[in-house]
């Protein structure tokens, strides 16, 4: 699979780069925080809020609405499932680490063709923006030997426990927790545990 950046003129509909925020502070904080074999999502850090600069940063990133800064760190090299909210998310990395991306115009009769999905390199200490209509997931690593710490910084409640049965649409059987809309591969952990399988196609696998 190619691998592009995200200074690639492919990556403009899916995201951008975000310039101009002093970062150094949250770099600081997210590194200290743990890397596993596997993939660790927290929704929340108070040690990124309480880093320097982290609400200044926090607060242009969403025009003042509530937010939490939280992170994805482990190793990773598949694609397994894509998610997306009902706005946009920030990632930053304290190394170099891929995206596997797919758009929601992409979705027909309720699946996602793998085949559709592209993957960018996002350089460490670079922050992007992941927009609303992008799928996205889990990062991958780009050096095995470091793994990844990667920010998320998402609206406040993003991600949290919310899993209502039923729903008039039947996109509403995604709804995997707050704001999180889930479609798994049939290979994947998450469709094990109940997750729409809405993926198909090739599990990706970047290593």
């Amino acid at each position: 699979m190619e691998i592009l950046s995200v200074y690639d003129e492919a990556f403009r509909p899916y995201g951008r780069v975000v310039e101009g925020y002093p970062v150094a502070g949250i770099l600081e904080a997210l590194s200290k925080t743990p890397v596993t074999a596997g993939v660790v999502y927290v929704a929340k850090d108070e040690s990124l809020h309480a880093a320097a600069d982290a609400e200044k940063v926090g607060e242009g990133l969403f025009g003042g609405m509530p937010f939490q800064l939280g992170w994805c760190n482990g190793h990773n090299t598949r694609l397994n499932c894509l998610e997306f909210h009902r706005d946009s998310e920030f990632n930053l990395g304290c190394e170099d680490f891929i995206l596997l991306l797919g758009k929601q115009g992409d979705i027909v009769d309720g699946k996602l063709d793998t085949a559709t999905v592209k993957a960018f390199k996002v350089p460490a200490g670079v922050m992007v923006e992941v927009y609303a209509t992008t799928l996205h997931y889990a990062p991958c690593h780009a050096d095995a030997d470091k793994g990844f710490h990667v920010l998320v910084a998402l609206p406040l409640g993003t991600n949290t426990d919310y899993r209502p049965e039923g729903g008039a649409n039947p996109m509403d059987a995604m709804l995997w927790a707050r704001n999180k809309w889930l479609l798994a591969h049939a290979e994947s952990a998450e469709a094990r545990d109940g997750a729409v399988v809405a993926l198909v196609g090739e599990n990706i696998d970047i290593g």
